[in-house]
């Protein structure tokens, strides 16, 4: 017997809106939001918190041996820019044979993204430091430590957060490819309905839809972490 409307398998009891494959599938949603899109929901925080975790770490190192010897900044930079060229697709079919399907190989994928927007952030941030700001403050005796700690840090955190913001949401855009390596992330059941004979647009646009508002949120909360830690940037 051939069916009135596409067939989609596995997803629930089967209502009219599912069989006739629509665009928002209210029944589909709430059956499946404990078992597939929560659950994704969380791996994709969590692989994305990892990659900008990592990647800020590094990245402030380099950005303080760059800023200090100003030798070593073309040749950060220059590894940071490769980095980015690559596409996410092809850095991990370079990276399997290495790391194998593991998530080690995504965070690679996701760090080495990560590296150009936060290098170049720190960088610009620490060098648009005034000079005769730097020098009252050795007037007033403050060590390097000091005067990186109090004055200069401080003064970059703008650019810092800029970089931070714009790293967060390409990582969280990028981390759906990781699909492709792990089944884990939002991509997943975006994959997984791309991949049915008729795509179940319900999972596609909810997956989305999350994704747009992982991003939205991670870059609202640091917009207001910016605004917390320089209150004196209010004023303007």
């Amino acid at each position: 017997m051939i069916a009135a409307g596409p067939v989609i398998p596995n997803f629930g009891s089967g209502s009219r809106c599912e069989t006739d494959n629509g665009w928002w599938c209210t029944d589909w949603l709430r059956q499946h939001w404990g078992d597939t899109l929560q659950p994704a929901l969380v791996q994709h925080v969590e692989l994305s918190l990892i990659a900008v975790g990592i990647g800020f770490a590094i990245a402030f190192a380099l950005a303080l041996l760059g800023y200090r010897f100003r030798l070593l900044d073309a040749p950060f930079g220059v590894f940071a820019d490769f980095l980015y060229t690559i596409p996410s697709l092809a850095l991990f079919q370079l990276l399997v044979p290495l790391t194998g399907l593991t998530v080690t190989t995504v965070e690679i994928a996701l760090v080495s993204y990560t590296l150009l927007i936060l290098y170049r952030n720190m960088v610009a941030g620490l060098r648009a430091v005034p000079i005769e700001v730097l020098d009252a403050a050795r007037g007033m005796g403050l060590t390097h430590r000091q005067t990186f700690v109090r004055v200069e840090l401080p003064l970059a955190l703008p650019a810092i957060v800029a970089g931070l913001r714009i790293a967060a949401v390409s990582t969280i855009s990028i981390a759906t490819v990781a699909a492709f390596v792990i089944p884990e992330g939002l991509g997943r059941p975006i994959f997984i309905a791309l991949n049915l004979p008729d795509i179940f647009k319900t999972e596609v646009l909810a997956a989305g839809l999350l994704a747009i508002a992982l991003a939205l949120v991670a870059d609202g909360a640091l917009v207001l972490a910016q605004r917390a830690l320089t209150p004196w940037s209010r004023t303007a």
